[in-house]
């Protein structure tokens, strides 16, 4: 999973790992609050699953309160691990490749989030009969 460009190919694990890092820490997430809040670890899973009356307001807020409060934690702790690259690389904050405005970003953000609220209740619906909603994962 190294890039090609390092001399060892050790060096970074590039794209890919970043992908899978991300992917699995998600999965692990999932599964260890799965029997807490039902999984949804996104402020918009839990929005979308309070739209469909299946929470209630008071829990909602109080997931969605929690979830950004953990974000928050997770921003501290790597600051406090690497306050020189955190620094360095804007604290966290997003920003756009030259030729894209906030406006594409945006529009990225509601497709993906779309995806993935859509991909949780593809799931996660009970009254769906396929056997295949392992596949997501």
């Amino acid at each position: 999973m190294g890039v090609k460009r390092e001399t060892n190919m050790c060096a970074s694990v590039g794209i890919q790992g970043i992908a899978w890092s991300f992917g699995g820490m998600i999965f692990a997430l999932v599964c260890c609050t799965a029997g807490i809040s039902g999984g949804h670890i996104n402020p918009a899973v839990t929005f979308g699953i309070f739209l469909a009356r299946k929470l209630s307001l008071t829990r909602a807020m109080f997931y969605i309160i929690m979830q950004c409060l953990g974000a928050i934690c997770g921003a501290g702790v790597v600051k406090g691990f690497q306050p020189h690259p955190y620094e360095l690389l804007g604290g966290g904050a997003n920003s756009f490749t030259h030729g894209y405005t906030k406006g594409d970003g945006l529009g990225a953000e509601i497709v993906g989030t779309f995806v993935l609220v859509y991909t949780v209740f593809s799931a996660t619906d009970a009254k769906r009969s396929a056997r295949d909603t392992h596949v997501p994962v």
